[in-house]
């Protein structure tokens, strides 16, 4: 397929997990990737030889995108190889979960940086290139914690509810020139960052889906490029779940 062809496409966080998923199908489907990593060298590399091999265009690219101008220096300088910016997919994220009462404060700043902040960052140095453009896609990935919440993640259900109203705001904003904003909430999947709460619970979560299974990162990275290509031109401001039914 070919359906992207000519996009250029920068994923934040895509070292691995569900951002690597999502780079490798963009790829698959003629995008170029731009494979963001905050530290992960060595894991953006592989994943940029997996597409490469496949066929795929692809480059690695190191910013913190919680930092305000590593972010914008990350977009200016594609803007600058690539001569354009297609699709932003905000993915970067962290979790520091606890109680609110045993909660740090470090760990609140942290993960409302890494998730939220990083959306904001990379959402306004992109949204003016795109706005130019009059035509680009910003796909936030968000989570079903951003929608019902979770006890003991209060930093991580803030951040990933704040990337929806983001998602919406920017909608209405952005759209008169071309610009489609949506957000993913992906349930339980099993990544790095997740593991180890999936092997506690696993057969709890698989009960409160109305699939009775788990997702795959995959799941997550189809839906992002169907956003990304020309077929979704008409959706905008939403928040679609890929949760296997968890939250109805």
């Amino acid at each position: 397929m070919a359906e992207l062809a000519g996009k250029t496409a920068l994923i934040t966080g895509s070292s691995r997990g569900i951002g690597a998923a999502i780079a490798k199908d963009l790829a698959a489907n003629g995008a170029s990737v731009i494979v963001n990593f905050h530290s992960n060298e060595t894991a953006a590399k592989g994943i940029v030889a997996e597409i490469t091999e496949s066929g795929g265009q692809a480059v690695a690219r190191q910013a913190d995108v919680s930092d305000f101008d590593q972010a914008s220096t990350l977009i200016k300088n594609i803007k600058k190889e690539f001569g354009r910016l297609d699709i932003l997919v905000n993915n970067a994220g962290t979790t520091r979960d606890n109680v609110i009462m045993l909660m740090k404060e470090a760990d609140w700043d942290l993960v409302i940086n890494t998730n939220l902040k990083s959306a904001w960052n990379c959402s306004r140095a992109a949204a003016r290139i795109m706005m130019r453009q009059r035509n680009g896609r910003i796909i936030n990935i968000t989570s079903v914690a951003g929608i019902s919440g979770n006890a003991g993640q209060s930093n991580y259900s803030a951040s990933k509810a704040g990337m929806i109203g983001l998602t919406k705001s920017l909608a209405k904003e952005i759209g008169p020139r071309g610009v489609t904003v949506n957000a993913i909430a992906p349930g339980f999947i099993p990544t790095d960052l997740t593991n180890d709460l999936i092997e506690d619970l696993q057969d709890t979560i698989i009960e409160l889906t109305s699939m009775r299974r788990l997702g795959a990162p995959e799941d997550i990275a189809h839906l992002t490029t169907f956003l990304a290509s020309d077929q979704a031109s008409f959706i905008t401001g939403q928040v679609i779940a890929v949760d296997g039914g968890m939250v109805l």
